[in-house]
């Protein structure tokens, strides 16, 4: 047994039981891949596999046991190498975070300020993508951190805290029929077009849930993924926004009027996630209390230490 044996293993689940991805992913040969399968399931005397002729279908039993292992084993090989980091290089690496556009682009900007001052040797890559995208980049390992709003407290294998709370709020253009509503209400909006997010992103299920228990029905004409696209097309006159309050910039939105609707919305809560697991250097610690105080690293660490899990 050998860790390409592992990776295959693991990457031959990632992939589908493609094995041309498999082996495209780990830069080897279909062959090879299938070889090194066989050579596994020849050593332990069980096959891990379903198959029907060459292709594999899916996992056996013994095969859906092993994929547990295996991802504890690979973790840990891949946490020996950062603890060995730790302690001979303690100010030089990488910091993966992967988060939403809203969170990089308007929450994030004074935290990776203050990172960047306090740890300049440390490259920092910030991945933005969907909050599903988030949850797999940090089960595959490619991120160490993930912040964001949906998605990241679903799942057992990956710890999270809260970082901020927010609401969603009401833009409109100068001049907008809304502005002279006082107070705004739900019924209100529904009699203009509205703008605001995807499925998914943002708190767009609580909008949904919001109107529908109202029993009202939103007449939503756009959805996008990020607040700057709905502000540019608040900005045209295509309709009235409903973005997350953080993203709107009074200094730099100033075709824009903010309306009071924090009445209308609940609150939001946007989250720090991490692998249970994985190791983190230092300075993602470091990283993570700068986003919120109380996050230190003596209240994360015991949460995402395997045999150390708190409540959190």
């Amino acid at each position: 047994m050998n860790f390409q044996q592992l990776r295959i293993i693991r990457e031959t689940v990632r992939q589908d039981f493609n094995l041309t991805e498999v082996g495209n992913a780990l830069f080897t040969s279909q062959s090879g891949v299938s070889k090194h399968i066989k050579d596994l399931e020849d050593e332990l005397g069980v096959e891990l596999f379903v198959r029907r002729g060459k292709r594999l279908l899916g996992l056996t039993d013994p095969g859906k046991e092993l994929v547990g292992i295996v991802e504890r084993m690979l973790l840990d090989a891949h946490n020996i190498k950062r603890l060995a980091e730790q302690y001979s290089q303690r100010d030089e690496g990488k910091l993966s975070v992967a988060t939403t556009h809203t969170q990089a682009r308007y929450v994030l900007p004074k935290v990776v300020q203050r990172f960047k001052q306090a740890w300049p040797k440390v490259h920092l890559e910030l991945h933005q993508g969907s909050p599903a995208e988030i949850v797999a980049r940090l089960r595959s390992g490619d991120a160490d951190i993930g912040i964001a709003t949906e998605a990241l407290d679903q799942t057992t294998d990956i710890a999270t805290f809260p970082f901020h709370h927010w609401r969603h709020a009401v833009i409109v253009p100068e001049g907008h029929p809304l502005t002279s509503v006082s107070p705004l209400t739900l019924e209100a909006l529904t009699e203009h077009p509205l703008i605001t997010y995807h499925d998914g992103y943002t708190g767009r299920a609580r909008i949904d849930q919001t109107f529908a228990q109202a029993g009202l029905t939103p007449d939503i004409v756009m959805s996008a993924l990020d607040a700057d696209v709905i502000k540019t097309y608040v900005e045209l006159g295509l309709g009235a926004g409903i973005i997350a309050s953080p993203a709107f910039i009074p200094e730099k939105d100033r075709g824009l009027r903010l309306l009071n609707s924090d009445h209308l919305f609940g609150e939001n809560t946007t989250r720090i996630a991490v692998r249970r697991g994985h190791y983190l250097r230092g300075f993602a610690y470091a990283f993570i209390e700068y986003c919120s105080p109380e996050l230190t690293e003596g209240n994360v660490k015991p949460v995402i230490t395997p045999g150390r899990e708190a409540d959190d």
